[in-house]
């Protein structure tokens, strides 16, 4: 049959996988066997993975450096709360001395006045103990006692609230010392160098997979093979 009836579709040889194989040993290559473009690539690739290593290294770092600086703040405010609660104990000491004191002076003013009453009567020449003059001695009495029970029972709702306010201090102490050990353990627990080598050796295998398909078709990628 003459080339002439022959369509012009059918007078070309259909390309296979083996003529595209010989295609590309045409494409400059260097000795290891790669094109310059595969050896930028795989370059660019290390270069990729090194820096994604610094980047996880510096990542991890500055993470710690953070959680040791809260683990800081934490032990002072511990430190903080322990002076505080300390000092609360202190002023409910305090407290209940000033009533004790206060309880001495009034008791000793009431017995002064006491006796001066005392006195004042046997002056007049009536007997403190008979009648009229017993019930007011003893009615100064009562009125002593009163006052010596409101005084005592004010000091130690006063000392009371110093010591429940020393308890919150405390209880804020032993958070925040708590706080402190765990921040300190989770910073124990980051290592930048291990999770730098991590991501490095990550980056590794997709490096040595690119390298190796590329010495394996002459730099190029089996993407390139339609």
């Amino acid at each position: 049959m003459s080339s002439l009836s022959t369509p012009a579709y059918m007078q070309y040889a259909p390309v296979t996988r083996g003529m595209f194989y010989e295609s590309q040993q045409s494409v400059p290559t260097e000795a290891g066997g790669m094109s310059s473009l595969a050896s930028a690539g795989l370059i660019l690739g290390i270069a990729g993975a090194l820096n994604s290593a610094i980047g996880s290294f510096y990542a991890a770092k500055t993470q710690k450096y953070q959680l040791k600086s809260q683990k800081l703040a934490a032990e002072f405010q511990r430190s903080m709360s322990a002076l505080n609660a300390r000092n609360a104990e202190v002023q409910a000491q305090n407290i209940m001395e000033a009533g004790q004191r206060q309880i001495g002076q009034y008791t000793m003013r009431a017995g002064q006045q006491k006796g001066a009453a005392r006195a004042s009567l046997a002056a007049r020449g009536v007997q403190a103990g008979v009648g009229s003059a017993a019930e007011v001695m003893a009615t100064g009495d009562v009125v002593t006692e009163i006052d010596v029970l409101t005084i005592n029972s004010n000091t130690v709702r006063q000392a009371a609230a110093a010591r429940m306010q020393g308890v919150n201090y405390m209880n804020e102490a032993a958070m925040a010392g708590l706080t402190a050990q765990n921040l300190g353990v989770t910073a124990g627990t980051i290592k930048p160098v291990g999770i730098a080598a991590s991501s490095l050796l990550g980056s590794a295998g997709q490096v040595a997979g690119q390298w190796a398909v590329a010495r394996q078709y002459g730099g190029y990628y089996p993407s390139n093979l339609g």
